[in-house]
């Protein structure tokens, strides 16, 4: 039986839900819906483009491991990534010193992608593949109108919730 979760950037009101993708990425799947619900900060990708994410603190014990992995994402992924502190706790990457991206345990970051000719590349690490788990079935062109408003007026103040539908 299908799982569904809703993707919701709280301040704006507006949300989207997505199909769990347990077939191609069972580890990735368990992890994130046993951890749920899941909220932070919300970002608008630096390096990938068409991203809005959150980094919240490691919930996998054991992590997934790589599957379902790209480094190409399209619109409507929903991709899993699990960071090390070094990776990206750089103060050029603009995060306050408060958040996960500053903690010695590292953090998880849960991403979706709303636009196209996304690329996973980041200029001091390389490639960054994450994990497909999830899917949008509904609601992407409001997030991704939403997401636009992120980038042009910025992210100050909004969060980014993942929960059980």
């Amino acid at each position: 039986m299908a799982r569904y979760i809703t993707i919701t950037l709280d301040k704006r009101g507006v949300s989207c839900r997505a199909r769990l993708l347990d077939a191609e990425a069972p580890r990735t799947c368990r992890a994130v819906w046993d951890a749920l619900p899941q909220s932070g900060s919300a970002y608008h990708a630096k390096y990938a483009r068409n991203e809005v994410y959150t980094l919240v603190p490691p919930f996998a014990d054991p992590k997934p491991g790589r599957e379902n992995p790209t480094v190409t994402p399209i619109p409507g992924d929903v991709v899993y990534f699990g960071f090390e502190a070094w990776e990206i706790g750089n103060p050029a990457y603009g995060y306050d010193e408060g958040s996960e991206a500053h903690s010695a345990q590292g953090a998880t970051d849960l991403a979706i992608f709303y636009g196209r000719n996304n690329l996973l590349i980041n200029g001091d690490a390389g490639w960054v593949p994450g994990n497909v788990f999830a899917t949008i079935i509904e609601g992407l062109d409001e997030m991704a109108a939403a997401a636009q408003d992120l980038w042009l007026r910025g992210v100050e103040g909004e969060t980014m919730t993942f929960a059980r539908a």
